[in-house]
């Protein structure tokens, strides 16, 4: 397939290509004025890492960082470690680091990116589908925390992302359908054709060789990309973006990151959908479209009973709250955001109760 290419424009302006094959492009992306760049890769990438190596060798010094996987890897002792590696390596502004992996590894050297001398060039690789339509795009890098997740960070963007969908043929298929959370969150949250594709053909729209698995990372980026650019620091609009993740993050933190965030965001969004049914935005069909696609994405819909006051507390300390309240991106019909600030204790119960197992 012809490389597909999506302008981001915040704090300068990169470009999201998808597509196949596509290691030339790497190549092009790498900053001109860069002598080394520190690559950042889970235990599973290595070989891929040690190709990426072998072939800038003739141009720029890698040196290769293997982190743990998942959000393992989202730990200030690991950040602190590839800060150590830059220091000893001399590594200068004009010098580059590189992510490849999930949304995690991404995150995790995107951050350390913009924190070595107060940010160097980053290149994002991302090998996960959440990784592709989420994580890697818009400039949001962070670490995680013992209060919570993603409490430290930084919004810095990266010189390029590269998604070749090559590297998601190998991806176990629960790996796949997690990641397909974001993708259907965009569908909810703005793109309407992204729920059609899913509930036409699940099978093909999640077979990572099909046209339209590319189709939707596509739809997926562009409703990114667009808003993203409109906002880059979650001033406003951004916020929509955090469909689902208010209780999606405090499942994670209960659960200490051994849930998937796609699962964990699934429950959260099929929640978000019965808060706003309960305060009369969102109709009964359109709780049910929710139950209907995460559902045939074999993504869990609810959530132990007996745990919301320990989830709420979580939730209180989510970096989304303001000053204690919490807040909610809830819909107004499909494809149509809007922001509930403070529900009151019984609507959390009841919305709740519906999810519970």
């Amino acid at each position: 397939m012809t490389p597909i290419r999506i302008p981001v424009r915040n704090a300068g302006e990169y470009e999201v290509v998808i597509g196949r094959d596509l290691g030339a492009e790497v190549d092009a992306a790498i900053p001109p004025g860069a002598k080394k760049a520190l690559l950042v890769h889970q235990p599973v990438q290595t070989r891929r890492a040690e190709a990426i190596r072998d072939r800038l060798a003739g141009r720029v010094q890698v040196l290769l960082a293997e982190v743990p996987d998942a959000e393992d890897a989202k730990r200030i002792e690991v950040a602190s470690f590839l800060w150590q590696i830059l220091g000893q390596a001399d590594f200068t502004r004009t010098d580059a680091v590189i992510g490849l992996g999930g949304g995690a590894v991404t995150d995790l050297a995107g951050f350390v990116a913009a924190t070595w001398l107060r940010g160097v060039p980053f290149l994002c690789l991302p090998t996960s589908v959440l990784g592709m339509v989420d994580a890697a795009v818009g400039g949001k890098t962070g670490i995680n925390t013992t209060e919570g997740k993603n409490l430290v960070g930084a919004f810095s963007p990266p010189v390029g992302v590269i998604a070749d969908l090559d590297v998601l043929a190998t991806l176990p298929r629960n790996d796949v359908l997690t990641g397909f959370a974001e993708i259907a969150k965009c569908g909810f949250i703005a793109d309407t054709v992204i729920l059609d594709r899913l509930t036409d053909d699940v099978d093909e729209a999640t077979d990572p060789t099909s046209p339209v698995f590319a189709e939707l990372v596509e739809r997926a980026v562009r409703v990114k990309a667009e808003v993203v650019s409109d906002d880059f620091k979650e001033s406003g609009r951004r916020e929509i973006l955090n469909y689902g993740h208010t209780l999606g993050h405090a499942i994670e933190y209960a659960e200490r990151y051994q849930w998937r965030h796609g699962a964990a965001i699934s429950v959260g969004m099929v929640f978000a959908a019965e808060l706003a049914r309960l305060v009369g935005r969102l109709d009964d069909d359109g709780v049910q479209l929710h139950r209907d696609v995460l559902g045939s994405l074999s993504l869990p819909l609810g959530y132990p009973g007996g745990r919301l006051e320990e989830l709420t507390a979580a939730m209180r300390r989510d970096k989304k709250s303001r000053a204690g309240l919490l807040r909610f991106v809830l819909l107004d019909g499909i494809g149509r955001t809007s922001i509930l600030n403070g529900p009151e204790d019984h609507l959390l119960f009841t919305a709740y109760g519906e999810i519970a197992l």
